[in-house]
């Protein structure tokens, strides 16, 4: 079954459109809405839901909000849409994997009536392991859905103490679930593992990017914006 379950991940990711092909229009109406002026705007909700990196951890028990990616988005958005009204609600929790992100998922974060969920746990999600995992992304990209939310997944930042190299490491293994999970659903994928990945091949050493060991720097950050950016553009 394992193997069987391997086969299946390798041939959605092979025929996977990359998210440069495949972003150019998810959030079609949610930017005509950016651009709209006073007093047609409205208010745009952006909900980033994960562990530590989306809630803005660096080097713990630091938390550098302003320098994480959903801020950094925010800050890009601005500069793109001038008009307009964006509210970023962070529900990410520190320590937290996508079992416990499900579970208060009703609660906590479909109560913000988000335009775009993001949402961010492989990380954390090496501890409850693929199947788990997969149960709780899917519980809580198809709440999201039935609310007409746009969904986009992230795949893992690094950890330092995994080789990006390892194509058979458990964050390589999340990020090819994660990623068959953006093309069941037909929604947003960030491949942020893919963009550390080509840094390093690129010969440029991860720690740059890294704060701590599991934890990306102000660089980092800025390296996963830049991705979420392109569906804004």
């Amino acid at each position: 079954m394992k193997l069987i379950y391997s086969l299946i991940l390798l041939a959605t990711f092979i025929s996977f459109n990359s998210p440069d092909k495949n972003n150019s229009d998810y959030l079609n109406d949610v930017k005509t809405e950016l651009q709209k002026t006073w007093p047609k705007n409205r208010t745009i909700n952006l909900v980033f839901h994960g562990h530590s990196v989306p809630a803005g951890f660096f080097k713990t028990p630091v938390v550098n909000t302003l320098q994480a990616y959903p801020f950094l988005v925010l800050k890009e958005l601005k500069t793109l849409y001038p008009y307009a009204v964006i509210n970023v609600i962070n529900t990410s929790i520190g320590g937290e994997n996508s079992v416990g992100g499900e579970k208060r998922f009703e609660s906590e974060v479909l109560i913000h009536r988000a335009d775009v969920l993001f949402i961010d746990y492989a990380l954390n999600d090496r501890s409850v392991g693929l199947a788990k995992a997969s149960e709780a992304w899917s519980k809580m990209i198809e709440k999201a859905l039935e609310k007409k939310i746009k969904v986009i997944l992230l795949t893992p930042s690094p950890d330092q103490n995994v080789k990006l190299s390892d194509d058979k490491s458990d964050l390589e293994k999340h990020r090819l679930q994660i990623i068959a999970l953006s093309q069941k659903y037909g929604v947003g994928l960030v491949d942020s593992y893919e963009k550390f990945k080509q840094k390093f091949n690129a010969g440029e050493p991860v720690s740059e990017y890294m704060s701590q060991v599991n934890h990306p720097n102000e660089k980092g950050h800025a390296l996963i914006a830049n991705q979420i950016m392109e569906y804004f553009k």
